[in-house]
């Protein structure tokens, strides 16, 4: 019921409702149990309401569970929630619109959309900013940039032991792929 309440004020606020009052709406937090330790992420419902409402869709219908870690540049970030152990690429729901004019930063610890080159492409795969990365801030090098929803407000430190995993090919993936598969084991609202 909290969660059905959660999403119901964040489309609230995306369709300007004007009846998404709730703080715990506005910053939910999610839980990513991963095979090196624990993340819990704050998200900022406020500033990126599409992006949250995205992420805690798949989050509360299971999809990161058993998803990897599959792109990892230490000093860059860390990338996950669209492949399978064995490399296969889940399916998702349709693209969002790109949030980055939001104002909030690819800051250290910032947690961003991935996307491909095309500005409204962010699906299901979202990365963990290692270092401070300017250059993917609205306007960014694409007059887009990646849009930052949230940060890791729990276990930076399990973010810095990812990142410092060894890396190298793995399924489609000619380098940055960790030799040791790190897991999203589950992912939950708190």
């Amino acid at each position: 019921m909290k969660r059905l309440l959660s999403h119901l004020l964040l489309a609230g606020a995306v369709l300007g409702l004007g009846w998404a009052s709730s703080a715990a709406a506005d910053s939910p937090r999610v839980r990513l149990q991963t095979s090196m330790g624990e993340i819990v992420i704050e998200l900022d419902g406020d500033k990126a309401p599409l992006s949250t409402a995205n992420f805690l869709s798949y989050v509360d219908e299971g999809f990161y569970d058993g998803t990897l870690f599959h792109r990892v540049i230490p000093g860059f970030m860390v990338q996950g929630g669209g492949f399978t152990p064995d490399y296969q690429k889940k399916p998702t729901r349709a693209a969002i619109q790109n949030e980055a004019k939001n104002g909030l930063k690819n800051l250290r610890g910032s947690v961003a959309m991935a996307r491909t080159s095309a500005p409204h492409s962010a699906t299901a795969q979202f990365f963990i900013n290692h270092a401070d990365n300017a250059f993917l801030d609205y306007p960014g090098q694409d007059g887009w940039g990646y849009a930052v929803f949230g940060k890791v407000v729990e276990g930076m430190e399990v973010v810095d032991q990812i990142a410092a995993q060894p890396t190298g090919p793995g399924g489609p993936f000619r380098s940055d792929a960790p030799t040791t598969q790190v897991v999203i084991e589950k992912a939950s609202q708190l």
